[in-house]
């Protein structure tokens, strides 16, 4: 049974590749410059943002999960995002694959992110997250329509061993090995959660070969502690020997910065996720599956301990 990750060069691609011999022999990779994790993998590179290259990618797959991590740019996630799910969609119907589409939280908005449950609202809060509220509906559609079989398999903000993908690993992780003060956004007092993509990944393997898992919405595996960003760097402070000192970067901060840094630009829309508690509940997933998510002091041990054996 074919399982095709699309956009497996990534953080959560690299874990889920890791987790997939537990349930196949028959796997393929697709990126632009696909590595293999398993000496079986099979390499496909494809652009797929090309319509014919993302049929090809799915063509002979029975279950598919959907990856990519596009710029983090407004515009380019207008253009692209809508135009990449509806080829994927198209691509998965007509060679009947399944679909895990690995999601963020970002079409949940406002105060919804007090407590992230699968029965949270769409209630985009910013142009992220109403790109990511639109591509959730062209997939419930067709989930609704019978046309297709789906997962929308939702995380919150990760880290893990693969620093560049995550707030987490640059803005603490990066500040406190080169001595400098941690940094953090809007509110260091506010719940903050986190996962860890090791779980992420093992948790995204069992959705997908999970037959009564589809045609839902599930918060991938996350630590249930209720942990703010102060405590996230107190733990890789603790973790390091390093001093616990950090500073916060206040909205206002990173709008300004974000005249000459394109990325801060791009989060300053997403403070509403910072400035106020966000809470990821991932009860369901953990219940119907006995799973216990790593805890955070853990997930810092090994990340950190990932991340030194690199240097």
């Amino acid at each position: 049974m074919k399982q095709t990750i699309l956009g497996a060069g990534g953080a959560i691609g690299l874990e889920l590749a890791k987790e997939l011999p537990n349930y196949t022999s028959d796997i393929r990779l697709v990126a632009r410059n696909p590595k293999k994790v398993n000496a079986t993998d099979e390499l496909l590179s494809a652009n797929l943002f090309i319509r014919e290259e993302v049929f090809k990618a799915i063509e002979g797959s029975a279950i598919v999960y959907l990856l990519i991590g596009l710029e983090y740019n407004t515009k380019v996630w207008q253009q692209m995002w809508p135009l990449l799910v509806k080829n994927v969609i198209d691509a998965c119907v007509q060679y009947r694959a399944r679909l895990v589409f690995f999601d963020n939280v970002y079409a949940i908005g406002g105060d919804n992110v007090n407590h992230i449950t699968e029965a949270s609202p769409i209630s985009p809060a910013s142009k992220k997250g109403e790109v990511r509220a639109e591509v959730n509906k062209l997939i419930l559609n067709s989930i609704e329509s019978q046309t297709l079989d789906a997962i929308i398999a939702r995380s919150p903000d990760f880290f893990g061993s693969v620093i560049n993908k995550s707030m987490l690993m640059i803005m603490v992780y990066n500040n406190l090995r080169k001595n400098k003060k941690a940094q953090w956004v809007c509110n260091a007092k506010a719940i903050h959660s986190m996962g860890y993509t090791p779980d992420l990944g093992k948790g995204t393997a069992l959705l997908g070969n999970t037959p009564a898992a589809y045609n839902q919405i599930w918060n991938l595996p996350t630590d249930p502690q209720k942990i703010t960003g102060e405590e996230w760097i107190q733990l890789f402070a603790e973790e390091m020997h390093a001093k616990n000192q950090y500073q916060v970067l206040p909205k206002w901060g990173i709008q300004t910065l974000g005249l000459f840094i394109p990325i801060l630009k791009e989060l300053s829309e997403m403070c509403y996720q910072y400035d106020r508690d966000y809470y990821f509940d991932s009860t369901k997933f953990n219940r119907h599956f006995s799973y216990v998510p790593t805890i955070n002091r853990e997930a810092v041990k090994q990340t950190l301990a990932a991340v030194e054996m690199k240097f």
